[in-house]
C-alpha cells in the first residue's frame, strides 16, 4: 500500500515536472508540453491502475488551482477549455497504455511500451482531447482533427522515448516496473 501512494505521488510529480519544458501554447489555445509523455510512463511503468490513479492525483491538485499544467495554468476553468478533453483523455490514455502493457507480454518491452502508448497515450489521448476541442472550439470534429494534426509527430516521438526508458528501466530495476508484476 504504501508503496503504492509513493509510487502514484512520484508519478503525479512527474507529470507536473514536464508541463515545465517547453512553455509554448498555440494561437488556438493547445499547448506543446512533454506532459504527455508522462502520462504514457504512468501506463507503462505503474500499470493501468495506478497510472490511471497517478493521472487523477495530478488532475486533482490541478483542480485545487495548483498552477501545474503547462503554461503555469490550474484551476477549474482548464477543464472547461480548449484543452480540456486532453485532461480528461489523460486517465484513459494512461489506463489502456499500462493494460495492453500487462497483457502483452510475447514480444519485447521496448516495442510493447512504445505501441502501447501509441494506441493509448496518442489514439485514446487524441479521441477525447478532439472531441474536447470540437465541444468548446464549436468545431466539426474534421476541424478539430486538423487543429491537433501538427503534433503527431512530436507524440509519436513520445512514445517511442516512453518504450526506451521503460525497456532501461525494467534492465536496471526489475522491481520497479509495476506494470509488468502482474499486481
Amino acid at each position: 500500500m504504501e508503496k503504492t501512494v509513493a509510487n502514484v505521488a512520484l508519478f503525479a510529480a512527474l507529470i507536473a515536472v514536464l508541463g515545465i519544458v517547453p512553455n509554448i501554447t498555440l494561437g488556438f489555445g493547445v499547448p506543446i508540453t512533454a506532459q504527455s509523455l508522462g502520462i504514457m510512463l504512468c501506463g507503462t511503468i505503474l500499470g493501468a491502475r495506478r497510472g490511471a490513479m497517478a493521472v487523477l492525483v495530478f488532475l486533482l491538485l490541478v483542480a485545487l488551482g495548483l498552477p501545474l499544467l503547462s503554461g503555469g495554468r490550474g484551476g477549474l476553468g482548464v477543464f472547461v477549455g480548449p484543452t480540456s478533453g486532453f485532461l480528461f483523455g489523460w486517465v484513459a490514455a494512461a489506463f489502456v497504455t499500462g493494460l495492453i502493457v500487462q497483457k502483452w507480454r510475447q514480444a519485447p518491452l521496448t516495442l510493447v511500451a512504445s505501441v502501447a502508448s501509441i494506441i493509448g497515450g496518442i489514439g485514446v489521448l487524441y479521441a477525447f482531447g478532439i472531441v474536447g476541442m470540437s465541444v468548446v472550439l464549436g468545431k466539426s470534429l474534421s476541424e478539430a482533427t486538423l487543429l491537433v494534426v501538427a503534433f503527431i509527430p512530436g507524440d509519436i516521438a513520445k512514445a517511442i522515448i516512453a518504450g526506451l526508458l521503460t525497456a532501461s528501466l525494467a534492465r536496471a530495476r526489475p522491481a520497479s516496473l509495476l506494470s509488468r508484476q502482474g499486481v
